[in-house]
């Protein structure tokens, strides 16, 4: 299906354009799958979504489960009221369902936090005094920056899956004695590529190391083993498994968390308070301080659930359109897409490039205004990364990422290919206004405000 017949014009600016979904196998169903966007000609399409690395749609089935628990809701573990008891069963239930998701050891800890930042961070907080930490450059910035300075070991990005292992192994050996902690992404939020967790992992317990695994972009597209991988902690977020209610997990062992204070003091975290004394509690409740996001442990847990049901056609869905989308971008002149391993790397629906003679800025404005279709561009917290990536690109400073899931289409990805290749070869229909606060068409008739909804 060509742009051409996509957008086609409306009569009205609230009609709707003829679109053919085509989805492979019985993958879940988001919400705002039908969104309608208006463009800077005055036509509306429907939203092409492929910034499901930043935050992905709720799931259908993620917003029943929070309905359902609407009516009831109270607060957890401090109330024999009929409500409180009944959230008290869910908000353990999910729990025990996001420590299933990982497979996590029996004795493993979920702790439910705000998001995949909130648990590094955790981490970082009870991370021994004397450890040393070991981290990549290429990581997003949530597992590159909470680790003290003094004790940490940044590694340059590696060129190859293999030289990722090899430098891990030599930071390990050169490392001073005393606790060490290896931190390694599962999948880039750059380039959707996949590092090589087991390996690394294997390496570090060869050295007496643990491993921390920032998942927040694998588990989405990948499943994640913590036994199988045999890492000590993965942290996951929410809002990129498709439960956007602001919660997320840190699963892991429990020796260095319940020997750490609390990360939160307040009611939950503690065991005995006198006039002088605080005794804490150890367990997930340590760090669980005040009332808990129970929706939002409700609404992750109701994802995994959905995901591990759906794997397979999941990652069928998703490989598809991987490869559609590559190979269509690979084919547009002036269009360059960018690797940490290589071309052939194995990567979850994620693709970073920039186009010849156009700023990442302007590329990201023109596929919304003109198009209907949402990417991010800049660095994506992830700047050293990205600064080692176009390092040989002085033209951009920073790229295009589009990273597709459970939102997109066949016919997204048919439209971001032809629209690319129709700003490469004639540039942008309009004309656009750059600053620092973004890119916009100078004359714009789209209101973008966005009215009160509540």
């Amino acid at each position: 299906m060509s742009i051409l017949s996509i957008l086609e014009p409306a009569s009205t600016t609230t009609s709707r354009p003829t679109v053919t979904r085509q989805v492979t196998g019985n993958i879940p169903a988001t919400v705002g799958s039908d969104l309608l966007v208006p463009l800077a000609d005055g036509r509306v399409t429907d939203y092409a979504n492929f910034d499901h690395g930043a935050s992905a749609p709720c799931l259908e089935s993620v917003r029943a489960s929070v309905e359902a628990a609407l009516p009831s809701y109270a607060s957890v573990h401090r109330g024999n009221g009929y409500a409180s008891r009944i959230t008290t069963q869910w908000y353990e239930r999910a729990r025990a369902e996001v420590h299933g998701f990982v497979g996590a050891r029996a004795d493993d800890q979920v702790i439910f936090t705000r998001q995949t930042t909130d648990a590094l961070n955790l981490l970082a907080h009870a991370v021994p005094a004397d450890a040393t930490v070991i981290v990549f450059e290429s990581e997003h910035h949530a597992a590159l920056l909470p680790w003290p300075a003094e004790r940490t070991v940044r590694l340059g990005a590696p060129s190859s899956q293999t030289e990722a292992v090899t430098r891990v192994a030599d930071a390990l050996r050169q490392a001073p004695e005393g606790p060490r902690l290896v931190v390694i992404t599962g999948a880039s939020n750059v380039t959707g590529e996949i590092f090589p967790i087991a390996d690394i992992a294997k390496v570090a317990k060869a050295h007496g190391a643990r491993v921390c695994l920032d998942a927040a972009q694998l588990a989405p597209h990948r499943a994640v083993d913590i036994a199988a991988l045999d890492v000590d902690w993965v942290a996951l977020s929410g809002h990129k498994l498709y439960a956007p209610y602001g919660a997320g997990a840190l699963i892991g062992r429990s020796d260095w968390l319940d020997a750490a204070d609390p990360y939160l003091y307040g009611g939950g975290a503690t065991h005995a308070v006198t006039g002088d004394t605080v005794v804490w509690t150890t367990g997930p409740a340590r760090h669980e301080g005040g009332s808990p996001n129970v929706i939002g442990a409700i609404a992750l847990a109701s994802a995994c659930a959905a995901i591990s049901k759906h794997r397979d056609a999941i990652e069928q869905h998703e490989r598809s359109l991987l490869a559609r989308l590559r190979t269509g971008l690979a084919q547009i002149d002036g269009v360059t897409t960018y690797s940490i391993f290589g071309e052939e790397a194995d990567r979850v629906g994620t693709v970073c490039f920039t186009l010849a003679g156009r700023t990442s800025t302007l590329v990201s404005a023109a596929l919304s205004a003109e198009y209907g279709i949402g990417v991010r561009d800049g660095k994506f917290c992830a700047h050293p990364l990205v600064g080692h990536l176009l390092a040989d690109s002085p033209e951009h400073g920073t790229a295009v990422r589009a990273s597709l899931g459970l939102g997109t289409t066949r016919e997204h990805v048919d439209r971001l290919v032809n629209a690319v290749r129709t700003l490469a070869t004639t540039g942008p229909r309009t004309e656009y206004t750059e600053s620092a606060h973004g890119c916009q068409p100078a004359d714009d008739p789209r209101d973008l405000q966005a009215p009160r909804i509540w």
